[in-house]
């Protein structure tokens, strides 16, 4: 099993990186840190850790000095369950899921999940099941359903559902198979264009423009991440898509906030004037959604060329499942995570891993890959495209290996989480959160800009100076 430090070492050199920086990183703490046979402490620390060493060796190409960056393990976990530890005015979170959300059998004696947190996702579950938003009646329809019939018949009638495979049904699958021919980041060059120089600043991404079109969790965890270092973030929201209000708040700091209804030609006018001059532009909508937006990759570089253009999505860029739509918890589900769990633990069923850990991790995934590109743009030119998703980095984590006694592992107390908390202002109440993990020894990490209300700013930018 490999070590955290050869883990952080393969990513790196992934991503393009200079094997000498790897002497800036100390890595501390111990597996596990939370009960669960999947290295999910690891998979926290080293993708945080690599975000934060990309920042590094944009302070250094800037021509600031080096830097050691250290990464706690605890302190990785932490974060990447950051939006359980957030509070507002001293309260905890809501409830986090719809009341039909979860776990059914079917009448085939398997297991599927709804994901039914946005409403028109569970209206579209009543509208296949013909039964009303209430658990048993969901689950009397669902006895009268196959597993893989209902999932095929629920996507195709706008529902965001899975069934709970074991892992080596769904490495036969040929969405599997397709991922197979794909690192766990892409990074390719898409255009060409001049060298873009890096704005004057006193931080790491300093004078960077960075669009976030992403919502729930992964896309806005890297957007948080790029704020943390310095970037001017700026989250655009369409007035007329629900959102998560939780997740909003602990995912919204250090960003500004616009909306912009890409359905109409006024929205996708401010959104074209936006990207004219921004670094970085990150969505997670379904590729043939955003491109018939106007707001492909290979758009984004006809308008701004020089752009880093990151594309997030569930089930790869590749395959038949490439437009599925998908959150962590389902793709947890179809790939193997959840029956494994359950077979670890001695139950007959799903158990959930005990964090997002495909949305956060795939969101300092993002963070790095971007940075890596930008990197690479002011170097050599040329408009450049990141990909990620969720199930890679499910086989990612899954290729790390498992943790014998990794469920024997009792939950962190109030108290071990208390040390990684700060307080802050908001446009919510006064908030207690998770502070960044990646400890940066010349350029600390800090959110500049507090949390605001979704749209709270006009779609412009700030000038610098």
């Amino acid at each position: 099993m490999k070590s955290v430090h050869d883990i952080l070492a393969d990513l790196w050199t992934l991503g393009g990186g200079e094997p000498s920086a790897l002497d800036a990183v100390t890595l501390t703490g111990r597996e596990p840190i939370l009960p669960s046979s999947f290295r999910v402490g690891a998979a926290s620390q080293v993708t945080i850790a690599a975000a934060g060493l990309a920042a590094a060796e944009i302070w250094k190409a800037r021509g600031g000095e080096a830097q050691g960056i250290s990464v706690d393990m605890m302190h990785a976990v932490v974060e990447c369950r950051s939006e359980r530890h957030l509070r507002v005015d001293d309260k905890p979170p809501p409830r986090a899921w719809d009341a039909i959300a979860g776990v059914y059998k079917t009448g085939d004696g398997r297991f599927v999940r709804l994901h039914t947190n946005f409403p028109h996702h569970r209206d579209n579950v009543c509208k296949v099941l013909a039964c009303k938003p209430e658990r048993d009646d969901v689950q009397r329809a669902l006895m009268q359903w196959k597993a893989e019939a209902f999932e095929n018949d629920a996507y195709a009638g706008g529902c965001v559902v899975s069934m709970m495979r074991s892992h080596d049904e769904w490495l036969a699958t040929s969405q599997a198979q397709a991922l197979e021919r794909l690192p766990l980041i892409q990074i390719e060059k898409i255009g060409e264009a001049a060298p873009r120089q890096w704005p004057a600043g006193d931080r790491p991404l300093a004078g960077l423009r960075v669009l976030d079109l992403s919502r729930v969790i992964a896309g806005p965890v890297a957007g948080r991440t790029w704020a943390a270092h310095g970037a001017e973030v700026m989250l655009i929201s369409s007035p007329n898509l629900p959102s998560i209000p939780w997740l909003v708040i602990d995912t919204g700091r250090g960003k500004l906030t616009s909306f912009a209804d890409l359905k109409t030609e006024q929205g996708r006018n401010v959104l074209r004037d936006l990207l004219a001059s921004a670094d970085i532009f990150s969505q997670g909508y379904r590729p043939q959604s955003i491109a018939a937006l106007g707001f492909s990759a290979e758009d984004a570089a006809r308008i701004s060329p020089g752009i880093v253009y990151l594309s997030m999505c569930a089930y790869g860029h590749a395959g038949p499942w490439a437009g599925r739509r998908g959150f962590d918890s389902l793709v947890q589900t179809s790939t193997g995570f959840n029956h494994a769990e359950g077979k670890a633990a001695g139950i007959h069923g799903p158990k959930e891993l005990p964090m997002q850990i495909l949305d956060h991790a795939t969101g300092h995934l993002m963070a790095f890959g971007a940075m890596m590109a930008r990197l690479r743009q002011a170097r050599e030119g040329g408009s450049w495209h990141v990909k990620v998703s969720l199930a890679q980095t499910g086989r990612w984590l899954w290729n790390l290996g498992r943790l014998d006694d990794g469920l024997a592992a009792a939950d962190l107390t109030a108290d071990q989480i208390l040390p990684f908390m700060e307080q802050s202002a908001s446009g919510f109440g006064a908030l207690r959160g998770v502070r960044h993990a990646a400890v940066m020894s010349a350029t600390p990490a800090f959110w500049r800009r507090p949390a605001m209300p979704l749209g709270s700013h006009e779609p412009m930018w700030p000038s610098f100076g």
